[in-house]
């Protein structure tokens, strides 16, 4: 975990056992909850800001450059800076037994279930299939492991 920034001052942070956090990854608790299963692989510049709660099961890896936000800016009042609008939580779910590939971003309020495979730079919004390997902007499911 050196060369790693956790910061949980204002939240909470749990990292299971065997977990492998990398130079260069930032978790960031902002007053939300940051929960990472055991023997997770979380790679160089990933980042996970955790202000809707965010729960990683067991033995998850998570590639270079992967992103993961639960919370939305809100922007709908045209008279008012996004900026003074404020950010909607939700939470983010990433089951057991999942990768996800590099540079690809997980937004508020994804369901990865369990065994996806998630291609390098796809974005994952909503609930994907268990075993389920997805890609694409937004993600969609291109076929199913074992097929």
């Amino acid at each position: 975990m050196r060369g790693a920034r956790i910061l949980f001052r204002r939240g909470k942070i749990v990292i299971g056992r065997g977990a492998k956090i990398h130079p260069g990854a930032l978790l960031d608790a902002q007053r939300g909850t940051i929960e990472l299963g055991n023997s997770v692989s979380l790679n160089p510049y990933s980042i996970i800001y955790g202000a809707g709660g965010v729960k990683v099961g067991n033995k998850v890896r998570i590639a270079a450059h992967v992103v993961i936000v639960s919370f939305e800016h809100n922007y709908s009042d045209t008279s008012k800076a996004i900026t003074d609008q404020g950010v909607t939580l939700k939470p983010i779910t990433i089951e057991d037994d999942v990768w996800i590939g590099s540079g690809a971003k997980v937004l508020a309020g994804a369901h990865i279930s369990k065994g996806c495979v998630i291609a390098a730079n796809a974005v994952v919004k909503g609930e994907t299939e268990p075993y389920g390997i997805y890609g694409g902007i937004p993600a969609r499911l291109l076929k199913r492991r074992g097929e």
